[in-house]
């Protein structure tokens, strides 16, 4: 049973209580998995979450301005990532490619067809603590890690066209990454991507310009202090990436469905419905579904 750490005990240092750079936030995320796990209701089940949080995750949530505030939100991007998933390997993906897949335990927590290719791609510090932490288990589908740095251009491109030589259908997830990219970053990275000829579908988390400068008020300010500053959030919206080679196919807000499983909390319920079009000023978040023109 997951608890948090006992407040009686010796506190860990202030340096160890901060966020130390991006890396930090995925055992920020794979807390929040953690305590979805516990519940009876719960969207989904990851057992190993816990130990791949940490202690250092659990001090995060509890340290970081508002860090523990939005578990709804944590809790309905990973279930519409899952969703996404699912649906683009029911439709015939044989390879999926998880850009900055941190914590992620997809490869074995989900019900996946053992032939699936699923690689995934991580800076090595994150590859290794993982593959550590996961030693002892089987993932359900043929997995790899890559060790790359994706601000690397030039080796992510060789990467995607290795990828898109092996398979007839590749499905590439990026949660929780384009916020930290710059709209130059972002731009170049979907061009990338969208140049291989067997890359189909593209599942991405979003931020409205609206709840950028929300998230930057707030826990963004302790995060650009560790280097790890929210930047993208786009006015377009998802059709930011129509320019690029992608056009939306599906896009669920975070709110809207968090309020469909009672997760949401009661004061942002007047938020609802969502405005229509691109949401601009409107506090949003959501998962869009982009597919390759």
């Amino acid at each position: 049973m997951l608890s948090l750490p006992d407040t009686e005990r010796q506190p860990m240092s202030e340096e160890n209580l901060t966020v130390r750079g991006v890396s930090d936030t995925a055992l920020w995320v794979a807390y929040f998995r953690a305590l979805e796990t516990q519940r009876p209701d719960g969207l989904f089940r990851d057992p190993y979450a816990e130990r791949l949080a940490g202690e250092h995750g659990f001090h995060l949530a509890k340290t970081l301005p508002d860090g523990n505030k939005h578990e709804w939100a944590w809790v309905a991007r990973t279930y519409l990532f899952d969703q996404f998933l699912a649906r683009a390997i029911r439709d015939g993906a044989d390879l999926v490619l998880n850009l900055a897949a941190g914590l992620d335990a997809r490869p074995y927590r989900m019900d996946l067809p053992a032939t699936l290719q699923w690689v995934e791609v991580d800076l090595p510090e994150i590859i290794s603590y993982k593959r550590e932490i996961l030693s002892d288990e089987k993932p359900k589908c043929r997995l790899e890690r890559v060790s790359l740095d994706l601000s690397d251009a030039a080796g992510r491109r060789q990467l995607f066209s290795d990828l898109s030589a092996r398979a007839d259908k590749v499905v590439v997830a990026s949660e929780g990454l384009l916020i930290y990219f710059t709209t130059e970053e972002v731009a170049s990275l979907a061009q990338d991507l969208s140049t291989q000829n067997h890359f189909q579908d593209w599942i991405i988390d979003l931020a409205s310009p609206g709840q950028l400068k929300l998230m930057q008020r707030t826990t963004g300010k302790q995060l650009s202090e560790a280097g790890a500053a929210f930047k993208f959030g786009p006015p377009e919206g998802a059709n930011f990436f129509a320019p690029y080679g992608w056009e939306s196919k599906d896009v669920r807000g975070l709110l809207k469905t968090a309020a469909e499983f009672k997760r949401a909390p009661a004061e942002l319920l007047s938020l609802l419905p969502e405005p229509k079009g691109n949401p601009r000023n409107y506090p949003w978040t959501g998962v869009c579904l982009l597919h390759r023109k």
